[in-house]
This record gives C-alpha cells, sequence and structure tokens, in this order.
C-alpha cells in the first residue's frame, strides 16, 4: 500500500479531488456535457435525503439532465467543497468530502437564495486512463433559505 508521500499515490489522489471538482465547477458553470463527462455510463445516484427519491442505478444522462432542470430557473449556482478524504485501492476509489450549494434567484418576491449543507460520497472507477464516478451519495445536513426558489 503506498503512503501518504508516495508521488504516485499522491497523483492519483489529487486527480480524483480534480474530477469531483471539475464535476461541481461544470454543473456552477451549467456546462453539462463537462459535467456529463465526469460520471461512469451508470451511476448509483442517491440523494434521498434530500429529495425523498429512492437510491438506484441511474444513466448519467438522465442526472444531468435532471439537475439541467432543476436549476433552468436559478441564474447562480455555487457549490463550495472541503474535506476530502480519498482512499484508492487499485482502480476503485472511495472519497467523502463536504459540500455547500448556494442558490441565487434574484428579483422574486419572496427570499431569494437557498443554501444546502451536507457531504458527499463517492465511489470511483477508472476506466482507461481516467477516473469517473460511478457512486454519488448526498447526505444533508440542512437546507436553509427559500426551498421554492425555482417555482417563482
Amino acid at each position: 500500500m503506498p503512503t501518504v508521500s508516495d508521488p504516485a499515490a499522491l497523483a492519483e489522489r489529487q486527480e480524483i479531488v480534480d474530477l469531483i471538482t471539475s464535476l461541481f465547477i461544470a454543473t456552477d458553470e451549467k456546462n453539462w456535457p463537462a459535467a456529463r463527462a465526469c460520471f461512469a455510463d451508470q451511476v448509483l445516484f442517491d440523494m434521498s435525503n434530500l429529495t425523498g427519491s429512492t437510491a438506484s442505478t441511474t444513466p448519467a444522462d438522465a442526472i444531468v439532465e435532471g439537475w439541467k432542470f432543476a436549476l433552468q430557473a436559478i441564474p447562480v449556482v455555487h457549490h463550495q467543497l472541503g474535506n476530502f478524504r480519498v482512499h484508492v485501492e487499485g482502480d476503485r476509489a472511495d472519497a467523502f468530502c463536504y459540500g455547500v450549494a448556494y442558490h441565487y434567484r434574484p428579483n422574486i418576491p419572496a427570499k431569494n437564495t437557498r443554501t444546502i449543507v451536507g457531504s458527499y460520497d463517492f465511489h470511483l472507477a477508472r476506466s482507461g486512463e481516467r477516473w469517473r464516478i460511478g457512486g454519488f451519495r448526498f447526505n444533508m445536513k440542512f437546507v436553509d433559505g427559500n426551498a421554492e426558489l425555482e417555482k417563482f
């Protein structure tokens, strides 16, 4: 097992953190092809404690289309990530991080922001030379602000 000072292990860890970060930056920028490129074709997708939907194996295209639809009325989306933990074993990896999502929609009659706070668990696999996310779980801590921001 590589040590934390092993340059190859550190580079691998950084690739995984960069991939997860890229997913959220692409989402914030609404760059849906770039977001899609972060996922494997099928993803064990679980946002059940935020949405109430059941965790399921979902095509990555459907995840991205769902986000595209859900965020279309929100002009400003900002994710902030931190406290990464990454464990790599061969061509498989698990990663954890904290995440805060800010949604802002100006000029609506109610409060114009929503903040979603929680953590993420990812399962990744190497596909050729690149890592892809094949498992995505959001663990909500709390939501503050306008819960119906996109409905105005």
